[in-house]
C-alpha cells in the first residue's frame, strides 16, 4: 500500500530510483576491465630468440620476429644480417674461396662460426653454405667448408749470391753470410671478417660515434676491397664526419 501511493505520487522520484537500480545491475554484470596487453620486447632482446630458431631451423618464426624489429628499428645491423642470411645468396654474402674442415667431437656450427667468422649471428650463413638446413643436426666427422683461407705462417727467403763472385781464400776471413730476410705476407681478403666489421662500423654510426665507424669501415674495406655495400656505407660515413667536424 505505501510503495503504491509512493509511486502513484512521487512518479518522477520513482522513474529515478528505477534508473540508479539498472545502472547499477549493467555494471555489476560487465564484469571487470581487460588488463591491457604487454608492450613487445625490444630487438637485442628477440635477436638471441631469432639466432635460436634459425640454428633449429625455423625459419618461419625468426622471419616474423625479423619483420617486427625492422619496423621498430629499420637500420638495425644484427637485424640486417639475421634478415640476409635468409633472403641473400650465402655464398655472396660469405664469399666463394673456402677450405675445408672436419666436424670434431662436441663442436656445433654455433661454435664454429663463432670460431672462423667472429660471429655466432653468421651461423645460418654458413648452414646454407654448407648446405645444411638444421645447424643443430651437425654431426662428428662432417667436412665443411669455412669461407676465406687458413693462414700460413710467413716463409723466410735468402737472398742469393750474385752470379761470378769469387770465392775468397781460405786465409782470407770469411764474410758474414746475410741474414734471411723475412718475406711480408701478402695482403689478403677475408670477406667474413670485413662483414663482421661492417656490422660494427654501422652500428657505432648509429650510435653517432662516426669517427669510429670510418674507422672500422676502412678496415672492412680492406678486407673486402670489391664489396660495393662497404664502399657506399664509407662514403656515407665520411660525409656524416666531415659534417660533425664543420659544426665543431
Amino acid at each position: 500500500m505505501t510503495i503504491a501511493v509512493s509511486r502513484r505520487l512521487y512518479p518522477h522520484l520513482w522513474r529515478g530510483m528505477a534508473l540508479a537500480a539498472a545502472l547499477a545491475l549493467a555494471g555489476c554484470a560487465s564484469g571487470p576491465k581487460p588488463s591491457a596487453v604487454p608492450a613487445p620486447t625490444n630487438n637485442a632482446q628477440n635477436i638471441d630468440t631469432i639466432a635460436e630458431y634459425l640454428n633449429q631451423g625455423d625459419v618461419s618464426s625468426a622471419r616474423k620476429l625479423i619483420k617486427t624489429g625492422l619496423k621498430q628499428d629499420p637500420n638495425d645491423p644484427s637485424l640486417g644480417l639475421l634478415r640476409d642470411s635468409i633472403d641473400r645468396d650465402p655464398v655472396d654474402l660469405l664469399g666463394p674461396q673456402s677450405f675445408a674442415y672436419v666436424v670434431q667431437p662436441g663442436d656445433t656450427l654455433v661454435g664454429i662460426a663463432q670460431r672462423f667468422l667472429g660471429n655466432r649471428l653468421l651461423t645460418y650463413q654458413l648452414a646454407r653454405y654448407n648446405g645444411i638446413k638444421n645447424p643443430a643436426t651437425l654431426a662428428a666427422g662432417q667436412t665443411l667448408r669455412i669461407p676465406g683461407t687458413k693462414s700460413a705462417p710467413a716463409r723466410r727467403s735468402v737472398t742469393p749470391a750474385l752470379p761470378g763472385t769469387a770465392t775468397p781464400p781460405s786465409s782470407a776471413p770469411r764474410a758474414q753470410p746475410p741474414k734471411p730476410a723475412v718475406a711480408r705476407p701478402a695482403a689478403r681478403t677475408n670477406p667474413a671478417a670485413a662483414r663482421q666489421l661492417r656490422t660494427q662500423g654501422l652500428s657505432a654510426l648509429n650510435k653517432g660515434a662516426a669517427t669510429r665507424a670510418v674507422q672500422l669501415l676502412r678496415r672492412a674495406e680492406a678486407l673486402d676491397p670489391g664489396n660495393a655495400m662497404i664502399k657506399a656505407d664509407l662514403a656515407r660515413a665520411e660525409r656524416i664526419e666531415a659534417t660533425v667536424r664543420s659544426r665543431r
